[in-house]
């Protein structure tokens, strides 16, 4: 895995406190699309467990795995004891047991493309379910979205992971589903978009900047100067659209 894609256990409290949590709206909707009981699941890059708590609210059995020790160590803070934790990459799990659901949670792009899609399907029951989503969050009012620019050009062109596979942005149908229509392992290919607004205060956004991939590679006096120049422009609480975009496969019975 890349720096960048291990780079968050530094600041692992931060993660916690500052990155927003999943609705249970989400959960309904993963529920629906298996359209059977949903026994057992296994989570790839779990990070702190903000979509583990999500998934054990309906007993299921969750294994999550997660690469970076420090933040698995603060998952286990926060999530049932009868959720089984792995320090693992998902290139580094051995097919084996199978799962009713495998699911991602804003941490599908950090896997490697090669061999991504038999990997999933070696873990996922056929007929069972895939489910990756994530929720980007930009700044709802578009000139304080240009002064929040303005002051991170000179220390970074943009804080945004790129799509994996160059799918432009306004592109119907986005990444991984992109993938997933083109894969013979799944099928039954759907894309949702869970429309949801926040309001933080300026503190709490700089802090959720601070656990972003892109400011946690500059150094440390970049940062400060970075985050110091981006309160300056800041309003006291900012609006911010974080719809979380959710794909939905399901594993073939045959390929």
């Amino acid at each position: 895995m890349s720096a960048r894609a291990l780079s968050f256990g530094m600041v692992a409290e931060a993660y916690e406190r500052y990155r927003p949590g999943y609705p249970v709206e989400l959960l309904d909707l993963v529920m629906a699309y298996a359209g059977r009981p949903v026994r057992t699941a296994l989570e790839i890059g779990a990070g702190t467990g903000k979509a583990t708590r999500l998934f054990t609210r309906r007993e299921v059995t969750v294994t999550a795995t997660e690469p970076d020790g420090a933040m698995l160590a603060e998952l286990r803070k926060h999530v049932p004891s009868r959720v089984q934790t792995v320090q693992a990459a998902f290139e580094d799990l051995r097919p084996g047991k199978t799962y009713d659901l495998v699911y991602a949670a804003a941490a599908l792009h950090w896997t490697k493309a090669e061999g991504r899609w038999s990997r999933m399907a070696a873990l996922v029951e056929p007929g069972g379910v895939f489910a990756s989503f994530g929720a980007p969050i930009q700044l709802a009012d578009p000139a304080v979205a240009e002064a929040v620019r303005a002051a991170r050009a000179p220390f970074l062109e943009s804080d945004e992971v790129p799509s994996p596979d160059g799918t432009p942005p306004g592109h119907a149908m986005q990444w991984p589903g992109t993938e997933l229509q083109r894969s013979e392992w799944f099928t039954d290919v759907q894309q949702v978009v869970i429309e949801r607004r926040l309001t933080m205060s300026a503190d709490d956004y700089v802090g959720h900047l601070s656990t972003i991939s892109a400011y946690l590679e500059l150094p440390t006096s970049d940062q400060e100067q970075v985050f110091d120049r981006i309160m300056r422009v800041l309003p006291e609480t900012v609006d911010l659209a974080a719809d979380i975009v959710v794909h939905l496969a399901r594993r073939r019975h045959e390929r």
